[in-house]
């Protein structure tokens, strides 16, 4: 069978040469500016290459969709800035959807694996798939970038061919329980995860960082609806923040049934929240709500902006920068000459250079030296930047 694929509505314009994001606010003065060696996916317009394809192998479909949907569309719009701008070298992104579901990510890699054009992945976006699949990834010696999937333990399997392109929840944990009792001023902080790979793994960096302020602790479960036994358990323990670790379609239902029932505590939730579909789920639940992830905001990323909302019909989302720069790094390597999967895995595993969220030079566990972790936060019902926590 072939991979399950989904067409992104897509504009059919060039990209402008400037722009503002939406939703700029007095956080976005802190946010990075371009850096003006930032690789690009265009190159020089002189690349020649042929029958070479990248993929984008992760959610497009599901409960989590929009956070796979974000990466895609910012690897989308490398290809097409890069094939636009180089006629002699047209770069294929394949797209194949997981759904985000570590039993069937197997089944999906191997499809990807069995099209030998196939030279470079972007993904898993998912610890669990990325647990479930890797391993097959790393018998086929095809090299995967994964924006967004964060379990420190992925890096400890002995693969050769992952690398993360943001810093993990040994990094994020310690940077949200800063930001908590710091910034936020908790001395008593509800912990509460779900029942994935990502929201164990983060629960416990957190908990472990926060020490005795992590006051109290639960679980839920991923497709759970109703938290009125953990509400009610919260309500009781008074705490002054909360933080989930899991993803937004939990979240969001949390969160609000948490304001129904008058808890005032602050909300926190990380990468696997910060979407707008947290929003929508969450209705009054959101407006204490903030978020830490190991993301870069594009607040001042004006090009990367104004290019993706003209051809992805969109604004950028969590980890759509992240998409993009590991796309192009990628790209850079297809630019160069190579032809095949060695080659490309030798490429990025000696990689050093920068893009626009930070500088990428992984180690021999395929993690980066550069992993800086910023907060967000909700205001007049939009995600903004909240300054850089670490």
């Amino acid at each position: 069978m072939l991979a399950a694929a989904a067409t992104l509505a897509l504009g059919a314009c060039a990209a402008r040469d400037e722009g503002s994001t939406s939703g700029n606010t007095t956080g976005s003065a802190a946010a990075p500016s371009q850096a003006a060696d930032a690789a690009n996916p265009r190159g020089d317009g002189k690349a020649v290459c042929s029958g070479v394809s990248i993929a984008y192998a992760g959610t497009i479909n599901g409960a989590s969709a929009a956070l796979g949907q974000n990466i895609l569309r910012g690897a989308d719009l490398a290809v097409k800035q890069h094939n636009e701008a180089n006629p002699n070298c047209q770069v294929t992104l394949k797209q194949f959807d997981t759904e985000g579901k570590p039993d069937k990510a197997p089944g999906i890699v191997t499809q990807v694996i069995n099209e030998a054009d196939i030279i470079g992945v972007v993904g898993l976006p998912f610890s669990g798939e990325s647990k479930a699949a890797g391993n097959l990834f790393n018998q086929a010696g095809l090299v995967t970038i994964s924006p967004s999937a964060t379990n420190p333990a992925l890096a400890d399997n002995g693969w050769k061919t992952f690398f993360r392109g943001m810093g993990n929840d040994s990094v994020q944990g310690p940077a949200a329980a800063k930001f908590l009792t710091d910034t936020l001023k908790a001395n008593k902080v509800c912990v509460i995860e779900d029942d994935s790979e990502y929201g164990i793994g983060l629960s416990n960096a957190v908990k472990q960082a926060l020490g005795s302020k992590a006051s109290c602790t639960d679980k839920v479960k991923t497709g759970q609806t109703d938290f009125s036994a953990v509400v009610n358990k919260i309500s009781t323990e008074n705490p002054d923040a909360i933080f989930y670790s899991g993803y937004y379609p939990e979240a969001g239902p949390f969160a609000q049934q948490l304001n129904d029932k008058g808890v005032t505590a602050k909300f926190v939730g990380p990468d696997g929240v910060k979407d707008n579909e947290f929003l929508k789920g969450a209705g009054g639940g959101a407006t204490n709500a903030y978020f830490t992830c190991p993301c870069v905001p594009e607040d001042n990323f004006k090009d990367f902006t104004a290019a993706f909302k003209s051809v992805e019909g969109a604004d950028p989302g969590t980890y759509s920068p992240e998409g993009y720069d590991v796309t192009t790094i990628l790209l850079k390597g297809i630019d160069s000459g190579i032809k095949d999967r060695a080659a490309m895995l030798n490429y990025v595993k000696n990689y050093d250079g920068q893009g626009l969220t930070k500088k990428f030079k992984w180690n021999d566990k395929g993690e980066l030296s550069d992993t800086p972790v910023w907060s967000y936060r909700v205001e007049n019902g939009k995600i903004v930047n909240n300054g850089q926590i670490s």
